[in-house]
């Protein structure tokens, strides 16, 4: 019989962190992981530079940054453990990096760069890993703690995290294990779908745009009205299948199902009034106007589909203009769906923050520890996730029970 003070399901970022920080404690810390490799969403992340945390975070208002049924759910542990606490360590392993776009850091050389500090810190606490070992079936003793099978044995631990993140990327082992786990323990579950997702089109309607593909450009974007209306200044992507890029992976966790997203494709440009200063001075052709203003495959793409834009400047009735005007600052389109689990970066929804605790993950079985991307808490795009990640471990690792193991 294998016993651990504590064992960890889930050999990502949170998983990973919270063994460290654990075992330096002086408990007796076991990871396992259904995988072969460990962190493999860190090894992927940022272009596979690792954007791991972001230095604009909040603590004091973190429902700016993150998205959960109770936003205010995540303030002790952001607060507890920063940005700059991650940056420290970072810096204390020598790991060069630098400040991308917004407040996001990324690594240098590689990502590798993060797993090898995980894995060291992992070391000196004496951590055992286990990757290939899933688990079959979880009970709880009476006694209190937990008896788990494995193909690797019959294991047993007092306290048991669950770490094992969301249903994002399948292809590189996401399961909702997670989730099971909870229901099995008389847990609640808040809806999941995929967050930080391109949108897609229906085709037809889709047909006129499809030739922009790997069309880049700054655009003001939103979704949802009034009080509940969110906006983001970000890069736009166009795709085959629809829309994607920083924009789009933003207003998507938000977007909802049969609603439209707006965008302005010229956000820095009051269009109205340069078109129309462009009619009463330029002999152009509308188009060759228009591409002074806006990258010349948008403008091919809109006086295309309208004759009464194809001729010169002068010759473009006005309402025309204020048309085309209205059409490029304040398009609002309704996407069909979202490219799906496979594509999302994160899982909206999880693990129900009414049933865990706030300083310490605990859930309302005891000695039963939700931590990362299982629960409901999900942040914006540029390092906010990984920061959730790292401070939610750290209020797991803290709140361990110091105690013998299991006998």
């Amino acid at each position: 019989m294998n016993t651990w003070d504590v064992v960890i399901v889930g050999a990502g970022a949170a998983g990973l962190f919270c063994a460290g920080m654990a075992g330096q404690r002086g408990l007796k810390v076991l990871v396992i992981d259904h995988s072969d490799k460990v962190a493999e969403k860190v090894r992927i992340s940022g272009g596979g530079r690792c954007n791991f945390t972001n230095r604009l975070l909040d603590p004091t208002a973190p429902q700016k940054h993150f998205i959960s049924q109770n936003p205010n759910f995540c303030r002790s542990a952001l607060s507890r453990y920063t940005p700059q606490d991650f940056i420290a360590l970072v810096q204390k392993h020598g790991i060069a990096f630098h400040e991308k776009h917004k407040g996001q850091l990324f690594c240098d050389h590689s990502a590798e760069d993060i797993i090898r500090m995980l894995l060291a810190e992992c070391d000196a606490g004496g951590v055992t890993l286990r990757t290939s070992c899933s688990v079959k079936t979880v009970r709880h003793l009476d006694g209190g703690g937990y008896e788990l099978d494995t193909p690797q044995g019959l294991l047993q631990t007092r306290s048991l995290v669950v770490a094992t993140g969301g249903l994002s990327i399948p292809k590189i082992g996401a399961t909702g294990w997670g989730y099971e786990l909870a229901t099995q323990f008389g847990l609640r579950l808040v809806e999941r779908r995929p967050g930080l997702v391109p949108l897609t089109f229906d085709g037809g309607a889709w047909a006129p745009y499809a030739q922009l593909a790997g069309l880049a450009l700054p655009v003001g974007i939103e979704t949802g009205e009034k009080k509940n209306r969110m906006h983001f200044d970000e890069d736009l992507l166009f795709t085959h299948r629809g829309l994607s890029g920083p924009a789009v992976l933003q207003i998507s966790s938000y977007w909802q199902d049969g609603t439209p997203i707006r965008l302005n494709l010229a956000p820095e440009v009051n269009l109205p009034e340069r078109l129309q200063e462009a009619k009463l001075r330029s002999k152009k052709l509308l188009g060759n106007e228009l591409a002074s203003l806006v990258p010349s495959r948008l403008a091919e793409a809109w006086v295309g589909q309208d004759p009464a834009l194809q001729r010169s400047c002068s010759e473009v009735p006005d309402k025309a203009l204020n048309k085309l005007a209205e059409a490029l600052s304040n398009w609002s389109l309704t996407p069909t769906g979202s490219e799906g689990y496979k594509k999302a970066e994160v899982t909206l929804g999880g693990v129900d923050t009414r049933d865990v605790s706030s300083q310490t993950m605990e859930s309302k079985q005891a000695g039963l520890y939700f931590i990362g991307e299982v629960m409901d808490v999900t942040g914006w795009l540029g390092g906010y996730n990984f920061q959730w990640a790292w401070a939610s471990a750290h209020a797991c690792a803290q709140a361990l029970p110091i105690q013998t193991a299991v006998t």
